[in-house]
């Protein structure tokens, strides 16, 4: 598989050549970098940048980066609305602008025009930008008969308790970095150039686990404890690319190589989850809270033994169990790709933690992907009690753009 979103210097640790121990609630705990091999550092800069700050993630490709980069340990996720009177002329100068940008800061170079500096001094620190579209943006460009089927609105589910003011957008942004400036200042300078074309619908902040900060590489743990993260798909299965992009021939064409991503603003009813008991915890789950094995036996990467029993003659994993119910054999083999950032904006009026996760997952297509796993949770599954759904979103996010190219041109040009 054509990577965009791997470093120049190859990642090391639990990403290997690929960077995916991800899960349902967080992503790769961090990884080693080779450090700059050619001593070279950004302009202004008085000396070599650390390893950290060395790593660069392709603009260019047959995928979007942010998608299979390893994770970064800081993001942002935005939605746009286009102005009024903006069609798809304004819409493709936009992205023109966008990528032109993306491409620059990825590369640690400062935006054109007036930088506003924020990151001087860093290097590219892993940045990654990701662009789609969401359903609304084909009626508001002309574009209706180039909708896919695939963006139709998602069912409503019994947990969701959804802001519309937070919820879906025109056109949609992914931003990811292992530095907060570094992510901060993409943020801005996207924002800077859409002001006329397009104006900010909603705006998440998220956070996952340093690079680093773990003696050895390990998957992330979640704002509840768990060790998230076991049974992603991975690029060396060979199902991988059908499961997680739009082939070649797929439909509508201007997709190929692109992916449907389902956003989701998950809040963690942490009050209510950490009067449970570590049995209860781990009941719920399906794991041990320790290092996530199976409550059957062996290690993280342990196949679940679903149908092992216990003295009392129950299963030992419960049948509400959440590693039970989101297993890819439990839902007709529908698997997806999941990138997530936690996030934490401070405390409501009862002093409970707003906190929990920016669900970001990925596939080829959202009714083999997303839809049938959450209708399947909606019916039982035992975490359920202690999150609740409050936005969402459905993007597609079309393939990388090559050399010359800018996101969205097959579709925007066509």
């Amino acid at each position: 598989m054509a990577d965009n979103g791997i470093s120049r210097r190859r990642l090391l640790g639990t990403a290997g050549a690929t960077g995916l121990a991800l899960g349902a609630a967080g992503g790769a705990a961090g990884y080693a970098a080779a450090p700059a091999s050619d001593g070279s550092a950004p302009a202004g800069s008085s000396s070599a940048l650390a390893s950290l700050g060395t790593d660069e993630v392709m603009f260019h490709g047959k995928h979007q980066p942010g998608i299979t980069t390893p994770m970064q340990s800081r993001g942002h996720l935005a939605a746009f609305d286009l102005a009024a009177g903006a069609g798809r002329k304004e819409a493709a100068a936009l992205l023109r602008r966008w990528s032109a940008a993306a491409e620059r800061l990825m590369a640690g170079k400062p935006a054109d025009g007036e930088d506003t500096a924020v990151a001087r001094d860093a290097g590219p620190s892993s940045l990654s930008v990701t662009f789609g579209f969401g359903a609304s943006f084909f009626s508001r460009t002309g574009l209706r008969k180039q909708r896919p089927d695939a963006l139709n609105p998602l069912p409503d589910f019994s947990s969701d308790r959804l802001d519309k003011a937070r919820s879906n957008g025109d056109l949609w942004v992914q931003i990811g970095a292992n530095d907060p400036l570094v992510a901060f200042h993409a943020l801005r300078a996207l924002q800077r150039e859409a002001a006329g074309t397009a104006k900010v619908r909603w705006q998440m902040n998220g956070f996952n686990r340093s690079p680093g900060a773990t003696a050895r590489p390990l998957t992330t743990r979640n704002l509840m404890g768990q060790i998230d993260g076991s049974n992603n798909p991975k690029p060396s299965e060979k199902d991988f690319d059908r499961r997680v992009f739009v082939p070649e021939d797929g439909d509508p064409a201007w997709m190929a190589g692109g992916s449907y991503v389902v956003v989701r603003r998950i809040r963690m009813l942490l009050d209510d989850w950490e009067k449970l008991g570590l049995t209860e915890q781990e009941a719920v789950i399906g794991r041990h809270k320790s290092d996530g094995s199976p409550l059957t036996g062996g290690t993280e990467t342990t196949e679940p033994k679903l149908d092992k029993t216990g003295p009392d003659g129950k299963v030992v994993i419960p049948v509400n169990a959440h590693a039970r119910i989101t297993r890819p054999d439990q839902n007709g083999g529908a698997a997806m790709l999941r990138r997530p950032f936690s996030y934490h904006d401070g405390f409501d009026a009862k002093g409970e933690p707003d906190a929990g996760l920016l669900f970001v997952c990925w596939q080829a297509d959202p009714m083999t992907g997303f839809i049938p796993v959450q209708r399947k949770l909606d019916r039982g599954d035992a975490l359920s009690d202690f999150i609740r759904h409050e936005a969402s979103g459905l993007f597609a996010v079309p393939g990388g753009a090559a050399k010359g190219e800018y996101v969205g041109q097959r579709l925007l040009e066509a």
